[in-house]
């Protein structure tokens, strides 16, 4: 990985407490990156719990950072990395959606223009929908399937459109992200998450039925891909300069959920037990049987790490973090 020196600071972290963004902030710590500002709600044990370990100089809550934001009274930074959001795809609550993940990123997206400073956000592979036009960045018609994907494809449209844009902007379409410092999210953590309580309480994990003919029961895939991979994309494009797009974050190889459930048994060194539910008739016909992120924007950008196995992840997962936690 890179030296101190490639970077510059203050950075600016809005979900800095959170799943994706406490797991940045401990790998800038370990890199001798101390001058982080972190944005975010605290009202959770959970996310109070991940940052007991890590150094930062000052936070601020959510609601006093969008005041300070819309004064323009914010400390000087390098640059803000925008995690900040809602990720409930059962949020049906649109004109809220619009203004957390709409409204809100345009503001920053403004301030970052106008102070001259980097500006990196999420975004999410929600956006593709059921992805009948595939999961490459180029695609313009795009069907997202539920309020949060729509908010975010609205401002993935939005910030394309913009003529004038910070001189680093660059937007990440996260897939199927697991990994330490989820315990927080209910049931939006991570399918490995949610497997690796169920075999704890019933020794069993449960997945759906498929309906749709081309895919057997478990056999439905998605993109899975490893937190600490996708805080080595991110750090990456910190360390870029003139950066502009948006750009896949994956493994690049979809996996099946039996895949999933086989190496979480094997991992918890537990014999496989796995049962077919039927799918709530909510979300059948919002179903992603198939998610694959393509990676030849973020390779042409320069990236050239590797990604991790799912078996591997899993492991380090299970075994280092999961089972280590009372």
């Amino acid at each position: 990985m890179s030296n101190i020196k490639d970077y510059s600071s203050p950075i600016i972290i809005t979900g800095g407490a959170g799943f994706i963004g406490s797991n940045l902030v401990k790998s800038l710590n370990d890199k001798g990156i101390f001058d982080i500002y972190i944005v975010d709600d605290l009202n959770s044990h959970f996310k109070k719990s991940y940052l007991e370990k890590l150094i930062y100089i000052k936070y601020f809550d959510k609601k006093d950072f969008r005041k300070l934001l819309q004064n323009k009274q914010l400390p000087k930074a390098e640059s803000i990395i925008h995690l900040g959001a809602c990720s409930d795809t059962t949020e049906y609550n649109m004109q809220y959606l619009l203004d957390n993940n709409v409204a809100y990123s345009k503001d920053i997206f403004k301030y970052c223009l106008d102070s001259g400073i980097k500006f990196i956000y999420a975004s999410s592979a929600a956006v593709y929908g059921d992805g009948v036009n595939g999961y490459n960045e180029n695609v313009t018609k795009l069907w997202p399937l539920n309020p949060y994907a729509k908010s975010k494809y609205l401002f993935d449209e939005w910030v394309i459109k913009k003529s004038h844009k910070p001189s680093t902007c660059v937007g990440l379409r996260f897939f199927n992200v697991y990994g330490p410092n989820e315990f927080h999210k209910g049931k939006m953590a991570s399918m490995v998450f949610q497997a690796f309580n169920q075999v704890n309480d019933n020794g069993a994990i449960r997945l759906f039925k498929s309906y749709n003919k081309k895919y057997a029961d478990g056999a439905q895939q998605r993109d899975f891909i490893y937190v600490c991979d996708v805080v080595d994309v991110i750090e990456f494009f910190l360390k870029q300069k003139n950066s502009t797009g948006i750009f896949n974050v994956g493994s690049g190889k979809a996996r099946s959920f039996n895949d999933l459930a086989k190496a979480l048994f094997k991992s918890m060194q537990k014999d496989e037990n796995i049962q077919y539910i039927a799918m709530p008739k909510s979300l059948i016909a919002k179903y992603q049987y198939f998610t694959q992120a393509d990676l030849d924007h973020l390779r042409s950008a320069g990236y050239k790490g590797s990604f991790t196995t799912i078996e591997e992840g899993i492991r380090k997962y299970v075994q280092e973090y999961l089972q280590k936690t009372p």
